[in-house]
């Protein structure tokens, strides 16, 4: 169970599904806008096993949401023609840091894929499958959830895809 003082939507959210997990935390430094690396560099862990979460939105295709949610290695950028098609979208485009900070509920560089304000279309690059665990935001900058990659697929219902760069 997380303790009390790192609890945050995403922390709870795995609570409520009974997902076993472990937190990492550390002290961000402010200045550093690279949130992931700093993470991966702070923590000791390797880079591909460090995923980001990014909004995006999505345009054509019959697509019945505007936005939608890629976790990719922070060591890696996201492709959005391959992201848009893994979506079954004509186009994708990173959204608005302030759409992206008020649909998550989470500040930019502590945005979860877990206990989302709304829960939204997620895709998780295929490359965590390769591997046991994986680190995701815990909501906050300074936290990380490590938990197995098909928890995170079935707990936010994701689909994966080679959406990385």
């Amino acid at each position: 169970m997380p303790h009390t003082d790192a609890a945050s939507p995403a922390t709870r959210a795995l609570a409520r599904a009974k997902v076993a997990h472990t937190l990492h935390s550390y002290d961000h430094d402010p200045e550093n806008r690279h949130f992931g690396q700093e993470g991966a560099a702070k923590l000791g862990f390797d880079p591909d096993l460090m995923f980001k979460t990014l909004v995006v939105t999505l345009e054509g295709g019959g697509v019945r949401h505007p936005l939608a949610v890629a976790v990719v290695p922070v060591s890696h950028q996201l492709d959005l023609k391959a992201f848009a098609a893994a979506m079954g979208a004509k186009k994708a485009a990173m959204a608005d840091p302030s759409l992206a900070e008020r649909t998550s509920g989470y500040v930019v560089g502590g945005i979860s894929p877990l206990g989302m304000r709304k829960a939204l279309p997620t895709c998780i690059d295929s490359s965590a499958l390769d591997h046991p665990t994986m680190l995701v935001s815990g909501g906050r900058r300074g936290l990380s959830v490590e938990l197995a990659p098909a928890d995170l697929v079935r707990v936010t219902g994701a689909r994966t895809a080679a959406i990385a760069d």
